[in-house]
């Protein structure tokens, strides 16, 4: 199986269960001075943890893209 099948098959699962799919943000994020990189999937969702922000949806889903690198607990070093 490969990746893509099972990204297809993991959103949409949560799609046919009333989640929203949101595309995965950047790895550098462009319009967050305060973000080097994302580290987080959640990234994309601060203006509504903030409350500066609403989303038309109430559940939503992802498949953030990421970048693993070596060294203690996977940080840069």
């Amino acid at each position: 199986m490969l990746s893509s099948q099972i990204r297809r098959s993991f959103l949409s699962y949560f799609k046919t269960h009333g989640h929203t799919i949101v595309p995965s943000s950047p790895v550098v994020p462009y319009d967050d001075p305060t973000l080097l990189f994302i580290n987080a999937g959640m990234n994309q969702f601060k203006e509504v943890f903030l409350g500066k922000s609403k989303r038309d949806y109430q559940r939503a889903v992802s498949s953030q893209k990421c970048i693993r690198v070596g060294g203690k607990h996977n940080d840069l070093e």
